[in-house]
């Protein structure tokens, strides 16, 4: 994992005490997950996708290969191009969330008001409540399995509540062809693993979507001077003379990383949204909303 994480090595102690906490601020974090779904449920009728169904969802160019019953010729006579008529899917969808539990969730630099676990459940509670007011079918791997209710949040937030599953990664024994995941993680585990998970989870015929959530300061890089960094995962220990002096090579592997799996993911057909917990949470629901509705992701673009 990139240096700057600075949280301490949590023993089974602390994990218990960091349990009892998690379920003492879960319903803050599901209000709060509520209060972001209203600034911008407003509007939005569900994701809307293309498939089976009666009603009309949209005129799209006619792409070699498509069915030629399915050409609007009346659309198509208004100008010189050839138009297919979409109808939108009405059946509900399976949709699994999950949220990294690793200790390095925990860090939260004085740049941040949040740590990256508490944005990360946040987003996933906001995705159930967002969901499930479409007919969606919400599930948690490891924890819930997928559930078609009105209160799925608040079902999540229950169920995480208690003995929350310690998976470096979201296990996949539950997942079914078709569903799609959204996983939300800073992504710090070795690079190799992390790709290599994501393809075990790809070639099943699952989509998915990757939120990298990141302190402000794992990407800036603010230190300076004699500086002692720990890995909350290892226990590891590194000691800087002058911090300063490794900001650049950082910077460049740590974008170089990001890309990595952003191009990774295109490959899949997968989506990648960079996220840090200095920028406002309805920025990446907002992102995730539009990934999930299948709208075409911005190269480059950051929530």
């Amino acid at each position: 994992m990139p240096i700057g994480s600075t949280v301490e090595l949590t023993s089974a102690s602390d994990a218990l005490v960091r349990g009892r906490q998690r379920a003492i601020l879960m319903p803050d974090l599901l209000i709060e997950a509520r209060r972001i779904v209203s600034t911008v449920i407003a509007g939005w009728h569900g994701r809307r996708r293309r498939g089976v169904g009666e009603n009309f969802w949209q005129f799209r160019p006619f792409v070699e290969g498509e069915q030629v019953s399915r050409i609007d010729w009346r659309r198509s006579a208004r100008d010189d191009h050839v138009y297919l008529r979409d109808r939108e899917w009405e059946a509900a969808h399976t949709v699994w969330l999950w949220a990294d539990p690793s200790p390095s969730m925990r860090y939260q630099s004085q740049a941040a008001q949040v740590s990256k676990e508490s944005r990360a459940l946040v987003l996933v509670l906001a995705l159930a409540e967002l969901l499930s007011r479409s007919g969606e079918r919400i599930g948690y791997p490891g924890v819930m399995d997928p559930i078609s209710a009105r209160n799925a949040a608040e079902r999540v937030a229950a169920v995480l509540m208690g003995d929350r599953p310690q998976h470096d990664f979201p296990p996949d024994d539950r997942l079914k062809r078709f569903s799609e995941i959204v996983i939300i993680s800073d992504l710090l585990d070795p690079l190799d693993e992390i790709l290599e998970r994501v393809d075990r989870i790809g070639r099943r015929g699952i989509r998915g979507h990757l939120v990298m959530i990141a302190d402000p300061a794992e990407e800036t890089f603010p230190y300076a001077g004699r500086t002692e960094f720990r890995d909350p995962e290892s226990g590891g220990r590194l000691t800087a003379g002058r911090a300063e002096t490794l900001r650049e090579e950082y910077s460049e592997i740590y974008m170089a990383r990001r890309e990595t799996m952003a191009q990774h993911c295109r490959r899949l057909g997968w989506s990648f949204i960079p996220h840090r917990t200095d920028r406002l949470a309805s920025e990446a629901l907002v992102a995730l909303h539009a990934r999930l509705s299948g709208v075409p992701q911005a190269t480059g673009r950051r929530s």
